[in-house]
Order: structure tokens, then sequence, then C-alpha cells
């Protein structure tokens, strides 16, 4: 596998709008130390100047993102991870800007819980969804606290057990996005709503997005300790190590 390179997210402000891009196509824009810690630093950033209302989350790529850095993972552990990406879906949901995310081509596992902490998430209708942590002997433990906010029950159980590939139109109709669209339209599509949300004022979107997003960041608080203390047990069982080292060794 190449080296990574320098940067892993690049960060962009024009016309209101902060654009922040995944951009580390070594490993599926997977959620390694660095990845996650740019990708805060880019958030935090935006959520202080008060020239941005509208932040956009999208990837360099087709992927937008693969989920845990199962690397990583498997020899490092995720105890400070698991954590982290709690914290970065606290984050979305919190800071008082519109938060949109756009994805073209797969987003799996961990991804989809910066999809679901989003306010608005916009998908190519061709894209794909997986909630793969069933087959690794894992749990959607640290994202469920904001995927399972956005689906349906029945969504929610038929995806997580099953851990099965669906498309951006289903995940439109499970509550996991807020609207599917042609691939050939995503961009202008993205473009427009990102324009409309940046014609609100300040005040306005920090207040809005504190009364809509009040039960999600409960459910957080909540659940944190306890879905990071799962998570942190299964990634370090034997048979999630055993399961990832297969994994692995099959994508080389």
């Amino acid at each position: 596998m190449p080296d990574a390179p320098t940067t892993l997210v690049t960060y962009a402000v024009s016309d209101a709008v902060a654009t922040i891009t995944l951009d580390s196509p070594h490993n599926r824009n997977a959620l390694s130390r660095q990845l996650v810690t740019e990708l805060f630093e880019h958030l935090e950033t935006a959520a202080g100047d008060d020239a941005v209302r509208v932040v956009l989350i999208q990837s360099s790529g087709k992927v937008f993102c693969s989920g845990a850095d199962l690397s990583e993972a498997s020899t490092t552990g995720m105890e400070e991870g698991t954590r982290r990406i709690i914290a970065l879906q606290r984050l979305i949901a919190t800071m008082p800007k519109v938060v949109v995310t756009k994805n073209l081509g797969a987003v799996r596992a961990g991804g989809i819980g910066i999809v679901a902490a989003a306010d608005v998430a916009v998908s190519a209708e061709e894209a794909t969804f997986a909630l793969t942590e069933v087959k690794l002997g894992l749990a959607a433990a640290i994202i469920s606290l904001s995927v399972f906010h956005r689906m349906s029950p029945r969504a929610a159980s038929l995806t997580a057990l099953g851990g099965e590939v669906f498309t951006g139109t289903e995940a439109a109709a499970y509550g996991l996005v807020t609207k599917a669209v042609p691939a050939a339209e995503l961009d202008a599509e993205v473009e427009r709503l990102c324009a409309s949300f940046a014609t609100g004022a300040n005040q306005g979107i920090r207040e809005t997005k504190h009364i809509l997003n009040a039960a999600l960041v409960a459910r957080i608080d909540a659940g944190a300790e306890e879905m990071a203390t799962l998570s942190t047990r299964l990634f370090g069982s034997d048979e999630a190590r055993e399961a990832m080292t297969a994994f692995l060794s099959r994508k080389k």
C-alpha cells in the first residue's frame, strides 16, 4: 500500500460555503486517525467563521468513506478512535452551520455516521451504502447514535443485521439521506441547496439547528460511553480481529 499523502482532507471557502473534501484515495477515505483529526480541525474552523453559513462534506473520488481504518484497528485497537468518531458526529450535529453531505459512490460503516449526523444528505441514486460491521463480528455501535436516529426501525434492522449493500434511492426511502438524485444531477442539486441555505442568517441557522437536533444530540450524549465501550470491546475481540485480518488479506 502506498504511503499516505501529507494532507488527507482539504478546505476551501466560497460564497459562504466551506467545502471540506475527503482526499485519501489510498485507503478509500477510511476513518484513520489522521483523516479524522484533519476533518475535526476543518469543521471547527468552519464553525468559528462568521462568513461561513454552510459546510459541504464531499470526497475527491467516487468513494465517500469506507468506514473505520481496519489496518489501524487490527493493530492498535480502537479505544481512542471510537470516542473520536462519536465526537465527530456530535460536532457535526451541534456546530452552528448547515452541514450537507454529497456522495457519488460508496459509503460504508463508519462513513454512514457522517452522513447521518449531517443536517442534509444528498446522494446519487446509484451510490451504494452498507452497514458491514455484522460481517466482521462487529456492530454499528458508535454510529447507531446518529444512523438509527435517522432511519426507520424496520430499515435499521434490515440493513444492520443483513450487512448488505443498498442504493442511494433506498437510503432516501429509509430516511438515511434527505434525497437521492441521478448521478449526473448531483453536483447541480447540491450547489442549489447550498446556495439556498447560505441565504440564512447566522442566528437563524444556529437556533433552528439547535431545535432540530436536540433529540439527536441528547441521544449521542446519553449513549456515547456505552457505545464507545461496546465498540472498543468488539474491535478487540478474537472473532473481529480474525475477520478483519482475513478481510485485509483478501484486499491485497
